[in-house]
């Protein structure tokens, strides 16, 4: 195994910074080997990139409001621009708009929109474009995925160049929500966008599109950013089997994959023509639990279920030290507001058997469905979870899932399952999107009255400590009455051949270099 280099820790954030328009996100950035110099080459025009990912599906859409995997987002990036960008060190840079400021109490906040940004088409975007795009995620007929956190917009409005956004309540996190992966910048007209639509403000365009199975996209000659998109085109290709992703990589037939099979990661590493790449930030792996559902509407079935687990297994087994333990709350160590006082739930069978009784139960028995669609790992995850709480009594049945299908027919389908989560950048954003009443997303169905006030208490808080006390006691809501089961967050753990370039710094908000990989990467 190669030698990783560990350059970032936790960043500060200040409100002011944030009211600028630019400033350092509480992430971290875990940069791998950078394999014969080629990261720090200058970058140059040319070649067609081919990437394998471990995502795709049939149904896949246009429709950005459906966007719910990793080849979804990384084709999302690639052909759209948005109104902010995270940039690969963490910080919040303009896109579409090169500006933003607020009023004092982080209500009101102004985006000024840039000059010449080019659709595909030869069109032009304007502030009614971006109020189009982030209105289709709006409404009460809106089943986008973005609604729980568009929903606080309360109006919005063009003023000359600029977009002025009104929200129902402060919040300091603003721009971080809109660069959001599904608040894509469209064109529009008469006041809406067309979700079927391939036509982006993006560095590349789209030539052909089967979903499921390759996009093929050539560079927009007109892209504003002269210093990125230096492909001349791209072929992003759905490689759900990991050995066959591995094998694409090591013959030459893909330049770059993601989701390294991690069992081979180490062989892989020796290769002479290919260099892992790792990033460390909020993604983690869960298990599902819907909370409507019996056994699993009784929090005392959901907290033995937690302590049934062995989590360092998971870490060690199937993460292969590529991670860290989770503690069944989305937060990760590099978020602002991280609990890291917070009780370690650990394995005890004895805990686990106690809320069984709570329950009225000797034992349990339930079906966990998994597939590496989930994430690489998750069948052999769920198999190593039935084996250890079978000493707390509870039968754990794994349920091989197809990997086709697994988000349409499994998730959220399925009452016990295995999930990937890539993490938000804040706190209010991870919490919006996956745990709050009614979200899109909300994949256990999870009710929590307390919860549900904290999270739009703290979104308008700007005492920095009573804010940090709020997310404290939601993590802990999460934890101990929550419906996911959260063992480990893990690493990104990408691969590519070395005449892939890259800058130093890659970001670690999602893989593939915060899903930018190719508009950011260059042939060396």
């Amino acid at each position: 195994m190669r030698d990783f280099r560990q350059p970032i820790t936790q960043l500060g954030i200040s409100r002011r910074r944030v009211l600028q328009g630019a400033t350092a996100l509480g992430a971290a950035a875990l940069v791998g080997p950078l394999g014969a110099g080629n990261a720090l080459a200058a970058p140059k025009k040319g070649g067609t990139l081919k990437i394998g990912m471990a995502h795709g599906n049939t149904n896949d859409t246009y429709n950005p409001g459906t966007w719910d995997n990793g080849y979804a987002q990384v084709f999302a990036t690639a052909r759209n621009g948005y109104l902010v960008e995270v940039a690969a060190d963490g910080s919040l840079v303009g896109e579409v708009a090169e500006s933003w400021d607020a009023t004092p109490d982080a209500k009101v906040w102004t985006f000024k929109i840039r000059d010449g940004v080019e659709y595909h088409d030869g069109g032009t975007v304007t502030p009614e474009d971006v109020i189009a795009s982030i209105d289709f995620h709006r409404g009460e007929k809106s089943t986008s995925a973005a609604k729980p956190f568009v929903k606080q917009i309360t109006d919005m409005k063009a003023d000359g160049k600029n977009v002025v956004i009104t929200l129902e309540a402060g919040n300091a996190d603003f721009p971080f929500v809109a660069s959001d992966y599904h608040l894509a910048i469209l064109p529009s007209k008469d006041g809406k966008i067309d979700p079927t639509s391939a036509i982006g403000c993006g560095p590349y365009k789209v030539t052909n599109y089967k979903p499921g199975v390759i996009a093929e996209m050539v560079r927009h000659p007109n892209y504003w950013k002269s210093d990125r998109a230096h492909f001349d085109a791209v072929q992003m290709l759905t490689i759900l089997d990991p050995a066959a992703r591995q094998s694409a990589l090591m013959t030459g037939n893909v330049d770059v994959i993601d989701q390294v099979d991690l069992k081979t990661a180490g062989l892989m590493a020796r290769a002479p023509n290919v260099t892992i790449l790792q990033t460390t930030g909020t993604q983690h792996y869960t298990f599902a639990m819907d909370t409507r559902a019996a056994p699993f509407n009784d929090n005392n079935v959901r907290r033995a279920l937690k302590y049934g687990v062995n989590r360092q297994e998971l870490v060690d087994k199937i993460l292969f030290g590529y991670g860290e333990v989770g503690n069944d709350h989305p937060i990760g160590r590099s978020n602002r507001y991280y609990a890291a006082d917070l009780e370690q739930t650990s394995y005890d069978p004895d805990k686990a058997k106690y809320y069984l009784k709570q329950a009225g139960l000797d034992s349990l028995d339930v079906s966990l469905s998994a597939a590496d669609a989930a994430f690489a790992g998750a069948v052999d995850a769920a198999v190593l979870y039935s084996n250890s709480a079978k000493d707390a009594g509870i039968n754990i049945k794994p349920v091989r899932e197809p990997n086709d299908g697994y988000w349409s027919d499994v998730w959220m389908k399925k009452p016990f399952c295995a999930v990937y989560w890539g993490g938000r950048p804040t706190e209010d954003w991870m919490f919006t999107v996956a745990y709050a009443k009614g979200a899109a997303w909300n994949d256990t169905f999870w009710d929590n009255d307390r919860f549900n006030e904290l999270l739009v208490e703290a979104r308008s808080e700007l005492d920095d400590d009573k804010r940090r006390a709020m997310y404290r006691e939601m993590q802990d809501l999460v934890r101990t009455d929550g419906g996911t089961v959260i063992p480990m967050f893990a690493s990104y753990v990408m691969a590519h051949t070395n005449k892939i370039a890259h800058p130093e710094t890659v970001g670690a908000n999602w893989t593939l270099d915060g899903f930018r990989a190719i508009e950011r990467w260059w042939f060396a």
